[in-house]
């Protein structure tokens, strides 16, 4: 007859915390953290929907020929948006191709209330797109009016000061 061995179980593994640490199990699961596992960390994070909308914007912008298009990030800063565009158009007709091409991407991408304002041919089209907001200057508006310096990294600064 052969023998039986009797089953051995495998080593815990050896944490400093764990020995030092009295009390039961679960005061030394707490003391020890969270478990680390592999696949979380090398999950990638899924683009957001405002993310996705951003480079539906920046694309169509791009698409159409638009110079200077600047992102800027309004989350903390305003209740109206998250996020805001700017681009320049050279021409009236450039600007109001951009506006028109940008809203129907913007709907074959699922956003149903797009509001334009200034469309019909002026210095500045307002594009509201519910969480972002797209500005279309010609050269000389967009230095009138001046937005980045508005809403940029200018006003971190002056937040963090005061």
């Amino acid at each position: 007859m052969r023998r039986r061995t009797p089953l051995r179980k495998p080593p815990k593994p050896a944490l400093p915390a764990l020995d030092k640490t009295p009390g039961t199990a679960r005061k030394k699961a707490v003391v020890a953290g969270p478990r680390r596992t592999p696949a979380a960390s090398a999950r990638v994070p899924e683009p957001t929907v405002l993310d996705r909308l951003q480079g539906v914007i920046v694309g169509s912008l791009e698409d159409d020929k638009a110079e200077d298009v600047v992102t800027l990030d309004l989350a903390g800063k305003a209740v109206f948006a998250d996020r805001m565009v700017i681009a320049t158009g050279l021409a009236d007709r450039q600007i109001t191709a951009m506006a028109t091409h940008l809203e129907e991407k913007l709907r074959e991408a699922g956003l149903k209330r797009i509001q334009v304002e200034g469309a019909g041919g002026s210095d500045w089209v307002l594009i509201d797109a519910g969480d972002i907001v797209v500005h279309l200057f010609k050269p000389e508006a967009r230095t009138m009016y001046a937005l980045e310096k508005m809403w940029g990294a200018d006003l971190d600064e002056i937040a963090q000061e005061a």
